[in-house]
């Protein structure tokens, strides 16, 4: 069993580097597979377990896969064959499905075990069908897989019923190969739908307007290799900052794209925290007294619900009431109780929380029991007097990688225990 071992009080100081954007690489690798001659080297690769098990997933379907480094993968995709992706590996991780948007663009033909993931609600992939039909092929769920086929892919309209950022970038894939132009409507905008657009259009694709309401997508004969490096993740750097003003500390985080973070920031800078950005850095640090906040979760650019955990850590001592209202899944509050267990005053209703800050947060034994849930109870263990041990940390390896490494850099005591 391996579990992490914090000590609480320390001041967080220093300066930190931001890996690969989790949510870009866990989509840029699967669209890997439509290369069809060439080879594509993907930099600044997050060392997590989901792209792990994404590496295992790619040669399992017969590519040939080498690590150049921590955080660059080179991927041969020119030999692939083989349409059915039925492993553990795939059903151990949400992002798997990309593989039925890429292996139907490239092959006509896919099926690919019923994804897995967090469990922080029910996350549908009806959207992600309503695209595959609208570009002719016929989808099939039987004995736990999906299967797509499709003669001929066609460009065409298609409305997204709800935002959806799974259901944007795996048709987005899906159409690179399609006859004719396709156009996305109401589509997600967030960071790393703009960067699985830009490492598409690096191997050939035509896509416009990712970032915006509408991509418009002309579909090309082939794609090919190329050498991408993937965008900084929002997340991870969003974790940082709030671990910085949660310790009233003073920490410089180093390769992020402030504009990505502006939420963040402002609801940090609302609540007392002082922020300096750079050019691809952001300064944050506590001189003051700080106040609580509402917090609503929203797609991009609203605030991130991937923060909302994290965040939430930090209201708890924060002195007054924060509201922090889930707009997106209907079962992420569930750190909340491993929260109360430390001393914190939660009510949960709903989709919305109800936070009364109080003076301290007291170590003890608890458990991650998501990704970003996992984030939280860190930041949690952090500030809290005494001593917090954290279970079931498979999960924040999913998303943070070195973590402990990262905060012992900037003067925490924690440590990773095997039992």
């Amino acid at each position: 069993m391996k579990k992490l071992v914090i000590n609480g009080g320390k001041v967080l100081k220093g300066s930190v580097e931001i890996n690969g954007a989790k949510n870009a690489a866990v989509a840029i690798l699967p669209a890997a597979i439509l290369a069809s001659e060439g080879k594509c080297v993907i930099e600044n690769i997050p060392d997590i377990e989901d792209v792990h098990c994404l590496d295992r997933i790619l040669k399992s379907l017969g590519c040939s896969v080498s690590k150049i480094d921590n955080n660059t993968l080179e991927i041969d995709a020119t030999d692939v064959t083989k349409t059915n992706a039925c492993t553990d590996d795939v059903r151990k991780m949400r992002a798997s499905y990309y593989f039925i948007g890429a292996l139907l663009s490239r092959f006509r033909r896919a099926r690919v075990e019923l994804p897995g993931g967090c469990p922080i609600g029910v996350r549908p992939i009806d959207q992600h069908i309503k695209g595959f039909e609208a570009l002719g092929a016929k989808v099939t769920i039987e004995h736990g897989a999906v299967t797509v086929e499709a003669e001929h892919l066609y460009g065409t309209n298609i409305f997204f019923d709800v935002v959806s950022v799974g259901a944007t970038i795996n048709v987005m894939i899906a159409a690179t190969l399609a006859e004719g132009t396709t156009v996305l409507e109401n589509v997600a905008k967030e960071p790393h739908v703009v960067d699985v657009a830009n490492f598409l259009n690096s191997m050939g694709a035509d896509i416009k307007g990712a970032g915006t309401d509408v991509i418009r997508i002309k579909g090309v004969e082939k794609l090919v290799g190329c050498n991408y490096s993937v965008i900084p993740d929002q997340i991870e750097a969003g974790t940082f900052m709030i671990a910085a003003v949660a310790t009233k500390g003073d920490v410089t985080i180093k390769n992020v794209i402030p504009k990505h973070l502006e939420s963040i920031s402002a609801k940090l800078t609302e609540m007392g925290a002082k922020i300096e950005e750079g050019d691809d850095s952001v300064r944050v640090y506590v001189d003051g007294d700080l106040r609580g906040v509402n917090v609503k979760t929203a797609p991009y650019p609203g605030f991130p619900t991937d923060v909302q955990q994290p965040m939430s850590t930090l209201l708890s001592i924060i002195p007054g009431k924060s509201i922090v209202a889930e707009s997106i899944w209907e079962n992420r509050f569930k750190h909340m109780d491993e929260l109360n267990k430390m001393g914190a005053k939660i009510k949960v209703e709903g989709r919305t929380s109800i936070i009364e800050g109080v003076e301290k947060l007291c170590g003890t034994e608890v458990i991650a029991t998501d990704l970003r849930a996992g984030a939280a109870m860190v930041i949690a263990g952090l500030v809290a007097e005494g001593q917090t041990e954290i279970l079931e940390i498979e999960h924040i390896d999913r998303g943070y990688p070195n973590i402990e490494d990262k905060f012992t850099a900037l003067g925490a005591n924690i440590a990773r225990v095997v039992e």
